[in-house]
């Protein structure tokens, strides 16, 4: 079954392929449209914008904190109950250095304030924290997507992998429409959430 959506969707493939293609043009505009150099790095307002921009044309939540409890695998995302909380504290945190801007994300992974869609506002959002800060960005490609998606899996226990993972991907060609797209291209989605209760708020 596919999320309820915009486009009338019912098949969760021909979603996922949809979702893939405007995703992908409308994270070509943020890039182009200059969009990203307004947006307070680190901050959950500025996910919060990419994230609307990249799903406005799919969901109705898009840029909209979630209201259901997810989980993938065994692993249960921030409650709904405590999540405002939990972005609050992620909006206050450190992100001088490499490891403050990992640890960072990691938390904002735990978070996973949408419904769908987390990932790819994640690593735009990385992304520019790493820019603001550093005057680097991720080469995705260079980022196998195996080890990835296992080494976030197993960050909220040890981070040490993603941070290895991510610092010999880092990169100086911080204004290039290629690299910044390779965080899009390439498919480190989470698939298979589980809804396991429903807390409107």
């Amino acid at each position: 079954m596919a999320l309820e959506n915009k486009l009338g969707l019912t098949s969760a493939s021909d979603l996922a392929r949809e979702e893939e293609r405007i995703s992908k043009k409308k994270a070509l505009q943020l890039f182009e449209n200059g969009t990203l150099d307004t947006l307070e790095a680190g901050k959950f307002s500025a996910l919060a914008t990419i994230h609307k921009h990249l799903f406005e044309d799919i969901y109705d939540f898009a840029g909209k904190i979630r209201t259901v409890n997810i989980a993938k695998s065994n692993f249960r995302f921030a409650s709904v109950m405590y999540l405002e909380s939990a972005l609050a504290n992620i909006d206050k945190m450190p992100q001088a250095t490499f490891d403050e801007i990992v640890e960072k994300y990691v938390e904002m992974n735990i978070a996973h304030p949408f419904r769908e869609g987390n990932g790819r506002s994640m690593r735009i959002w990385l992304d520019l924290i790493f820019k603001a800060e550093l005057q680097q960005v991720v080469d995705w490609s260079k980022v196998d997507k195996e080890d990835y998606l296992l080494a976030m899996e197993r960050s909220p226990i040890k981070d040490i992998e993603i941070k290895h993972i991510l610092k010999q991907a880092l990169t100086d060609d911080i204004n290039s429409r290629e690299v910044y797209m390779k965080g899009i291209d390439h498919s480190y989605y989470y698939e298979g959430y589980t809804t396991f209760k429903t807390e409107e708020l």
